[in-house]
């Protein structure tokens, strides 16, 4: 879709011309700017004149420029991380054409803050940190638990931009599982459950897409069943749109996040 508002675009080549005018947005990928009207916009801020590496690896972990692409994050392979697979099951749950991966982007995608943001569930099973640029110059880190409040909602004011997320070495060490589930084949996900075992036996389940917001809870082992339920019962509220409805997303997430329990419970008996 053209945004016929827009009479100026730009595209910095250092952090100084970064700060917004009036009207002005960052882009990115485009694939949800472009893709509705914005009557607000009438300047776009080009962010890919950077050229930030869109992955870069150390021992420490890896680094996710916020402009890294999902085409570009599901092509990650033989980096030598337990996780690894993760990545692209979580740019699976996004359910895009290959256009749609090629130009949706990582931190874009964390920013729009939709409950059913597959970026979401990644970083914060992956304990991530978001490296968050203020328009006055100064950098914070941020949890990535910590970044959506909200559906459409983030903790970011205007002109933060999001430069880049990382993922720690502990954790892309642990076993991963996930599952899904929509009300249709094709449809949006209605949740979106992310298990997490680490080598010390710590696990870890993310659930999102039925939340309005990401939830991580932690344990010190493999939880029984009755445990994992109880906890999951703390979550105070369950998402309601066309796509499902709180009763039924909390049933769903209940069964998948038993399976992901039982999955990972079962490869850490066949060591």
């Amino acid at each position: 879709m053209d945004i016929n508002t827009v009479d100026s675009f730009r595209r910095p080549t250092r952090p100084a011309e970064l700060r917004l005018a009036e009207g002005e947005t960052f882009l990115a990928g485009g694939s949800w700017l472009f893709s509705e009207p914005q009557p607000d916009v009438t300047g776009l801020v080009d962010l890919t004149a950077l050229a930030w590496p869109a992955v870069e690896s150390s021992a420490a972990g890896l680094r996710l420029a916020a402009t890294c692409t999902l085409a570009e994050l599901a092509a990650l392979h033989d980096t030598g991380w337990t996780a690894e697979p993760l990545f692209r099951e979580s740019c699976r749950a996004l359910l895009g054409s290959f256009k749609v991966w090629n130009v949706a982007t990582v931190g874009g995608n964390l920013c729009l803050a939709l409950a059913a943001a597959p970026m979401a569930a990644l970083t914060v099973a992956l304990d991530a940190s978001l490296e968050v640029w203020g328009p006055d110059g100064t950098v914070r880190t941020l949890d990535a638990l910590d970044l959506i409040v909200g559906p459409g909602r983030t903790v970011l004011d205007h002109g933060d931009l999001l430069r880049a997320i990382d993922l720690p070495a502990l954790a892309l060490t642990g076993e991963t599982a996930s599952r899904k589930a929509s009300l249709r084949p094709l449809g949006r996900s209605a949740a979106f459950v992310v298990g997490r075992r680490d080598a010390d036996g710590r696990f870890t389940v993310v659930v999102t897409a039925a939340t309005p917001h990401p939830y991580r809870f932690r344990f010190d082992g493999i939880p029984t069943a009755p445990e994992l339920r109880a906890t999951l019962d703390t979550i105070p509220e369950w998402y309601d749109d066309p796509h499902g409805s709180p009763d039924w997303r909390r049933a769903i997430t209940l069964r998948l996040a038993e399976e992901l329990r039982t999955e990972l419970a079962e490869r850490e008996g066949a060591r």
